[in-house]
């Protein structure tokens, strides 16, 4: 196993303090805030661990309070909100500093596989193995994209991502406004469905906000842009494997008033929809000294 997917393994692990009470620590990778799909991970692996294995999460709804401090271990207090026959709720709060920086409320719902069915259809896009690698994007495409992201691709990473449309990191305007990119665990995960829902719950915050700044043609890499996620929706529908390739399919409605609203559907490479995301974040223009 990459020494990244066991990091994020760990990261994921939390500590159990008491009934309902977890502790987690951020990597010292050097950044001034928490990644915000750290906080989403955490939270939901704190529910999970309060909530009878036969029943798997279904969907969270979150919101960002104050950016948290990568120094500082991060305490996750559940609140065993409701045991019904079908459908158990917890609301998770994260805390540091005597103050709550993260709340999300997460459903969980027993299995009902003879019900009706359909799922929205899978982009026609490139599969994975027919976009640059890693290795071809840090030879070839690296040397053009601006430092912020070259920095990124350059480090060790638990989660590998090959954007379909990655020319917009260099400028180029996407006339419909839409953003896919195929993603998965760089190192098999284990045979668990809530690690592969936590890892993707990680994952679902990387370059979501990003998304809303594809009509305009810019990125959030850019120094002139502020940015913070300010909420975080996921709904899981079907069973997956976040070390399979999974397509993240983007687009932004609306951005106004600096808060720009992203949501991206997840599919598996077979066409198979796993999850829905929704997400609104601050998109601010630095102003001029």
């Amino acid at each position: 196993m990459t020494s990244a997917v066991a990091d994020l393994l760990t990261i994921l692990d939390l500590e159990f303090l008491d009934v309902n009470l977890f502790r987690g620590n951020s990597p010292q990778v050097g950044w001034q805030r928490v990644y915000g799909g750290q906080v989403i991970g955490q939270a939901l692996v704190a529910a999970i661990r309060t909530v009878d294995p036969g029943r798997s999460p279904h969907s969270l709804h979150a919101y960002f309070l104050l950016p948290g401090d990568p120094k500082v271990p991060i305490i996750y207090d559940v609140d065993r909100m409701r045991d019904g026959k079908s459908f158990t709720t917890r609301r998770v709060t994260a805390r540091q500093h005597g103050h709550p920086i993260y709340s999300m409320l997460v459903s969980f719902h027993a299995d009902e596989p003879d019900q009706l069915s359909h799922q929205a259809k899978m982009p026609d896009v490139p599969q994975p193995d027919k976009l640059p690698s890693e290795t071809e994007v840090r030879k070839n495409v690296l040397p053009t994209m601006p430092d912020p992201v070259r920095r990124y691709y350059e480090r060790e990473r638990p989660i590998e991502l090959r954007p379909v449309e990655y020319e917009r990191y260099l400028g180029k305007k996407i006339p419909d406004g839409r953003f896919n990119v195929w993603f998965k665990a760089t190192d098999r995960l284990p045979d668990d469905l809530a690690i592969h829902q936590c890892v993707l719950a990680y994952s679902s915050d990387m370059g979501l906000l990003d998304t809303s700044l594809v009509p305009h043609g810019r990125t959030l890499f850019e120094k002139e842009f502020m940015a913070a996620s300010l909420d975080h929706a996921l709904w899981l529908h079907r069973p997956f494997r976040a070390d399979e390739w999974l397509l993240y399919s983007q687009d932004s409605p609306n951005l106004n008033g600096a808060r720009g609203f992203s949501r991206g559907l997840i599919f598996t490479q077979d066409g198979t929809l796993v999850a829905s995301v929704a997400q609104e974040g601050l998109v601010r223009l630095r102003r001029q000294p």
